[in-house]
């Protein structure tokens, strides 16, 4: 029954109302930052005990959710990266099964590439079976060729349009209704879909993308907002279009995460990272904080177990703890 209490306890967190607006106790009061662990499913030298390890590990350290990459097909030139990549949805599966308290999230889909029904029933399907525990993360996709090769080539240039709609079609079915659903790409009249997932019409929709239109259609339509490779600069600007599109709609402001690489010490690359001393990754975290953003998605950039552990084991001593230290909440006045 603990096991069943904690699956509840992370559904009703999910769909709480959204009360980020709300007067902390003290101006240099944050809410703690929530952490995941973007799962080593990828590139080439991913295995299935480096995925093991690294879920084990984000449970241990008391990470909410882990997270997986989308890709399937990709061109030689984007191999380096997505050639050697382990299914996302099947990759959650097998670690959800294994832990019970960590929510499932990918990190996104390539919604325009797949068959939207059918990846209504494996997100159905998989949330029921985890009593409650996904998130949906969904994207456009980039790579052309990747969809060409999925024999996907004509949707390239309308996966927005493609989206949008497979979004309105996943709520439909997941509510349970009967009811017929014609659309641009679809049309269903007679039906029968079942399972449910167990969070029905609910279940989060985390939108990922940085350009304008993406952005907008987060605070359009989705539940969540999930940057990548973005800092704190280049978020903020986002965040007034994903309102104004929320409050066009009729909707709440969504929720706001990012997925972030880590790398430990001074670090060039060609991605922004969390890098640096232990104070200055704790002050980078601190400023996603002040932007309102909830959940930090960590990509340590290792694939070997030992490594990937270690690698979240380090920040967890060296950053996360800095970050609980500095909203702990003021005592009570008496």
């Amino acid at each position: 029954m603990l096991t069943l209490t904690l699956r509840q306890a992370q559904a009703e967190a999910l769909a709480a109302p959204d009360r980020r607006n709300a007067i902390p106790p003290d101006p240099d009061y944050h809410r703690r930052m929530d952490f995941g662990l973007v799962l080593p499913t990828m590139p080439d030298g991913a295995t299935a005990e480096g995925i093991e390890a690294a879920a084990e590990a984000a449970e241990g350290l008391g990470y909410s959710t882990v997270w997986t990459t989308d890709h399937v097909l990709v061109p030689q030139t984007a191999a380096s990266e997505y050639g050697h990549i382990y299914e996302a949805i099947l990759a959650l599966a097998h670690v959800g099964a294994r832990h019970a308290t960590l929510r499932l999230g990918t990190s996104v889909l390539v919604v325009p590439q797949r068959n939207a029904v059918v990846l209504a029933k494996e997100l159905a399907t998989l949330d029921a079976l985890t009593r409650g525990r996904v998130i949906a993360g969904v994207g456009l996709g980039w790579n052309e060729v990747e969809f060409r090769n999925l024999g996907m080539g004509d949707r390239f240039h309308v996966r927005g349009a493609y989206l949008d709609e497979t979004v309105r079609l996943w709520r439909h079915l997941w509510s349970g209704s009967r009811e017929p659903f014609v659309g641009r790409f679809h049309e269903i009249r007679d039906f029968v879909f079942g399972p449910l997932p167990a969070q029905g019409a609910h279940l989060p929709i985390l939108f990922g993308g940085r350009s304008p239109v993406a952005i907008r259609r987060a605070g359009r339509i989705g539940d969540w907002y999930h940057s990548s490779a973005t800092g704190p600069d280049a978020y903020a600007p986002r965040i007034p279009i994903i309102r104004e599109a929320a409050g066009a709609a009729g909707r709440q402001m969504p929720r706001l995460s990012a997925r972030v690489n880590v790398r430990f010490g001074d670090f060039d690359g060609r991605f922004y990272a969390i890098s640096g001393s232990p104070d200055a990754m704790a002050a980078e975290v601190a400023r996603f904080e002040s932007l309102g953003v909830e959940h930090l998605a960590l990509a340590f950039g290792e694939t070997d177990a030992a490594k990937v552990v270690a690698a979240a084991e380090r920040f967890d001593r060296e950053v996360a703890a800095r970050s609980r230290a500095a909203t702990q909440p003021p005592p009570a006045a008496r």
